[in-house]
């Protein structure tokens, strides 16, 4: 490092030493301080990858519905007729954890744009978040900002929130989790690239103002939270839904005017991203005016312009002669059309202000000469340990008190209280709406409906990371195929700690190869994603919490089913096998006291088996409900399913499950779902699971107003809904 170079500078722009001097080797001279920023930033983890890349290799993208896969803004696939679905999952962990309104808001306000970027027009958002426990004033705090956040930007914007998950664990104390997810529909023929071409086009920055708020929030996403953490707060970015709900309607209405060559939103690290990002995918060069910038402060440098993360702006590329066909778009919703440069040939960033260049950097060494890093990754001894411990039933357990206790957990408890701050009506699109496994939204014109979920447990990551991200695809499937749709493709987004510790960079490997191996065996392609790293604060790490977010297709949406049970006299069922599977559970955690031993075991064979049956059964028309079971085994579907349909509904046999009843009730085996049907399509459904060689359970039958797990465990309807609705009180 040379002695002109200040530590602390290279701390601001997140630089290591010895990738300081990585920069002047490439560059064969000193970068100038815009130089710096921007290669911070590029090569910052939230931007360039560099540790998680060689491992996002493993993830497939093949298959036959995809029409993109990653590397744009979202990835897209085909659902017949004619139309595509674009989706894709993003993290804003660190904004929310200093600002947790405007972080949580700016994380939908980002993703939106990720999803109308490519052509298509938003029709829902979904959320996964992780937050400390609610005793603690704090996470009270977050937790209230957050969800505020995204029903304000979301309800303004007028896209519909329709499902989601949250958790609450200790590790999430000082590093909430907030990722969003947005699901866009478009006609195929109208997906739109970012790639940059045509040398002599014009580049133009389109939208809202530039201010100085976000400078440096890629970089600041890409370090531990420590005491000073709050001094970022002008890192954390300010939205204004309206405004970009404006936005998306006039980039909508310049793709439908073919008026634009490419189009790339401004996130993470602002002008400087979006400008390489679409020079590098179209192998051209950009040449910048900073000068033409409208911004909203005085005295804004170069640097501060370049690497502002303000909201609701977008890059786009346009032939000259189109120019006057973008700005009457653009008066028409009175946002700003700003030519700020042009695409040139040779491959370079050139950055000016007026007569000044402030930068001159080939676009190759911002993306391809990223610094990848290999940290070692080393299984933690106590860990595997604590993860071989073996987990058993108290002899002395109480079935009521640990059922009650169960069902009053907030991490099982009714989300009815978030999900009425979110609108999740808007668009009228809403089907199945959350609660439930999935959401479901219809495609207006045809019978076609889209299934979305998020899904994922820090817990069992915690004890068996390979495991855990393969269940989380696993439980994910199930909650799609639960409402009779078929899963269809996937994106992440991959929440750790600081990677440079040897036990989170094994975390992280180990839960990438799970994951990957899970969606291989499901055939499910991974089409977009996002990682997350350095949640850390003052050392200490969250759970690896890897989040999958799924779509699925059901061609007539006349065949969706829901959780509830529906009527008395009908057949309560119970496809798939249950073991001793207690490790990582919510029993385990809310009666136990304890986070250890194995987590359930997931043969993918079976997973495949049980997905194959439930649909077919579908086709049929046989069952009249379905339900995944997930955390807190088959006592909490059941009791959910009778909540859900406002009906009682008794177990007959609860030694059929498995001879120990604490076992039965609250083992979290995999490849399960617990569904109902008219006495008279048993035989059908046995036929079906028998064919398929997929376990079948006769429990019992709906009806009464009580919730009766057995013989000796029956708690009335009132009391069990009760619990269920005060979980988060």
């Amino acid at each position: 490092m040379t002695a002109a170079i200040d530590p602390a500078l290279l701390r601001e722009v997140a630089v290591t030493s010895g990738e300081y001097d990585r920069i002047v080797e490439l560059m064969g001279r000193e970068p100038t301080h815009v130089e710096l920023g921007i290669f911070g930033a590029m090569w910052s983890e939230h931007c360039g990858y560099k540790t998680s890349k060689p491992l996002l290799k493993q993830f497939s993208s093949a298959g036959p519905r995809v029409l993109q896969g990653p590397g744009e803004n979202a990835g897209a696939i085909d659902i017949g007729d004619g139309w595509a679905v674009v989706f894709k999952v993003e993290s804003h962990n660190h904004p929310s954890a200093i600002e947790p309104h405007e972080g949580a808001a700016t994380g939908v306000g980002g993703i939106l744009r990720d999803i109308f970027t490519m052509g298509a027009f938003p029709i829902a958002t979904l959320d996964s978040l992780r937050f400390g426990p609610l005793s603690e004033p704090r996470n009270r705090y977050l937790f209230g900002g957050v969800v505020g956040g995204i029903g304000s930007y979301g309800n303004c914007f007028g896209v519909p929130t329709v499902g989601g998950e949250i958790y609450f664990e200790d590790c999430y104390t000082e590093n909430p989790l907030v990722n969003a997810m947005a699901v866009g529909l478009i006609r195929i023929d109208k997906l739109t690239s970012s790639r940059a071409e045509g040398p002599g086009n014009l580049v133009m920055l389109v939208g809202a103002d530039t201010g100085r708020d976000g400078i440096h929030g890629a970089t600041f996403a890409s370090v531990e939270l420590d005491e000073a953490s709050e001094d970022r707060r002008p890192a954390v970015q300010v939205g204004n839904p309206f405004l970009e709900k404006l936005l998306m309607e006039a980039c909508l209405e310049l793709i439908d005017q073919e008026l634009v060559v490419a189009m790339q939103d401004l996130g993470a690290a602002g002008l400087t991203s979006s400008a390489v990002e679409c020079a590098h995918k179209g192998g051209v060069g950009i040449d910048l005016d900073v000068a033409h910038v409208s911004r909203r402060e005085q005295g804004m440098n170069a640097y501060e312009i370049m690497l502002s993360e303000s909201q609701e702006r977008m890059l786009i590329v346009v032939e000259p002669g189109q120019k006057d066909g973008v700005d009457r778009v653009f008066d028409k919703y009175d946002l700003h059309a700003d030519v700020v440069g042009r695409v040139t040939e040779g491959g370079r960033l050139t950055i000016r202000d007026g007569g000044s260049i402030e930068a001159d950097i080939p676009v190759g060494l911002l993306v391809d000469e990223v610094p990848f890093r290999y940290p070692e990754a080393r299984a933690p001894r106590e860990r595997l340990e604590l993860a071989a411990r073996p987990v058993t039933v108290p002899g002395d357990l109480d079935l009521e008190d640990a059922f009650l206790r169960v069902m009053g957990s907030p991490n099982i408890g009714s989300r009815r209280g978030v999900f009425r701050t979110y609108d999740h009506q808007v668009q009228n699109n809403t089907v199945i709406p959350p609660g439930g496994d999935a959401a479901l939204l219809r495609v207006k014109g045809t019978r076609r409906g889209i299934a979305v979920c998020t899904d994922g447990n820090g817990r069992y990551c915690y004890l068996d990371p390979r495991a855990g991200a393969a269940i989380a695809v696993a439980e994910a499937a199930r909650n799609i195929v639960a409402t009779g749709a078929t899963p269809a493709a996937v994106t992440d987004c991959l929440n750790f700690g600081n990677p440079e510790k040897p036990e989170v960079f094994w975390e992280l490997k180990e839960s990438v190869e799970g994951m990957a191996q899970a969606c291989r065996d499901l055939e499910l392609p991974v089409v977009s994603g996002n990682v997350s790293l350095y949640n850390d604060t003052s050392g200490v790490s969250i759970y690896p919490s890897p989040v999958v977010g799924m779509v699925g297709v059901i061609e007539d949406i006349d065949k969706r089913l829901t959780a509830g049970f529906k009527d008395a006299g009908d057949i309560v069922l119970l496809i798939g096998d249950t073991a001793e599977d207690l490790g990582g559970t919510e029993f385990q955690k809310v009666v136990m006291g304890e986070v250890a031993g194995p987590v359930p075991r997931l043969d993918m064979a079976v997973e495949r088996s049980a997905h194959d049956a439930v649909l077919e059964m579908v086709e049929g028309g046989l069952l009249k409900s379905c339900h995944d079971l997930a955390d807190g085994g088959l006592a909490v579907a059941f009791a959910e399913s009778c909540i859900f349909g406002g009906v009682g509904a008794s177990i007959g046999a609860l030694g059929s499950v498995h001879a120990d009843p604490g076992v039965a009730l609250f083992s979290e085996s995999q490849s399960r779902f617990l569904a109902s049907c008219a006495p008279g399509a048993v035989a059908g459904i046995q036929a079906i699971a028998t064919a398929r060689g997929v376990p079948l359970v006769v429990l019992g039958a709906v009806g009464g107003d009580r919730v009766s797990l057995s013989d000796s465990l029956a708690v009335s309807l009132d009391q069990v809904t009760a619990t269920w609705d005060g979980a988060l009180d």
